[in-house]
């Protein structure tokens, strides 16, 4: 009887020693793993002095002291009550809940503006567009009567300039250059004489429409 159960014990141990040799190695090394556990010493944990200059300024911090509190509790000396925020603390954690988690009759009533502001601004370009379009025939029209004139000017500047040259050329017996001084002159003398007879026409104009005038009182006179 004895030698019956050692030899099934002795099937089992092999059997199990086969099983664990086609494991593959990091599935072994897993289910051998035995963490080394936590130390934390709640007995006497480190406390950093606030009163001394070693201590670093992070560690002298609120902050700091929740983490301590958090860690080992009543032992490392610090009151709960001061870890509980103050009342302007308060207001303002409040403040930023209603700005991030607002309820949702103010996140309905924001998202109907926005879309009330789109539609405005929609309308808007639209009755711009309209009014662009309204004014577009006329915009053509002076852009065309624009293009005339400048090829008008363009002509008559360039009859203007031929006739220069060819007068200049009549006084000079040559062809002149239009940018060289010269020629300048002889353009700026041409257009001081052709000032002088618009000014003689034009008091000649005057005398004959004055001595008309007098010709008609005299006639009704007699």
């Amino acid at each position: 009887m004895a030698a019956s159960l050692l030899n099934k014990r002795t099937a089992i141990f092999f059997g199990v020693g086969k099983l664990t040799s086609f494991l593959p190695a990091v599935v072994q090394q897993i289910a051998h793993y035995n963490p080394r556990p936590l130390w934390l010493n709640i007995k006497s944990p480190y406390i950093p002095s606030k009163e001394s200059e070693k201590t670093p300024e992070w560690q002298k911090t609120e902050k700091y002291e929740r983490r301590l509190f958090g860690r080992y509790g009543g032992a490392s000396g610090v009151d709960p009550a001061k870890l509980w925020p103050s009342h302007a603390r308060l207001e303002e954690l409040v403040a930023e809940e209603r700005e991030w988690h607002p309820p949702i009759e103010v996140v309905l009533e924001n998202i109907a503006a926005r879309e009330r502001e789109k539609e405005q601004r929609r309308v808007e370009r639209e009755k711009i567009i309209a009014a662009n379009m309204a004014k577009m025939p006329k915009m053509i029209a002076d852009w065309k009567k624009q293009k005339r004139e400048a090829k008008q000017k363009q002509r008559e500047e360039k009859i203007m300039r031929d006739k220069l040259l060819a007068e200049a050329r009549e006084r000079f017996g040559y062809a002149m250059d239009p940018r060289s001084a010269k020629f300048k002159e002889m353009v700026a003398e041409i257009e001081k004489e052709e000032k002088k007879k618009r000014k003689l026409l034009k008091r000649r104009k005057r005398e004959e429409e004055q001595g008309s005038a007098g010709t008609a009182a005299a006639d009704s006179s007699q």
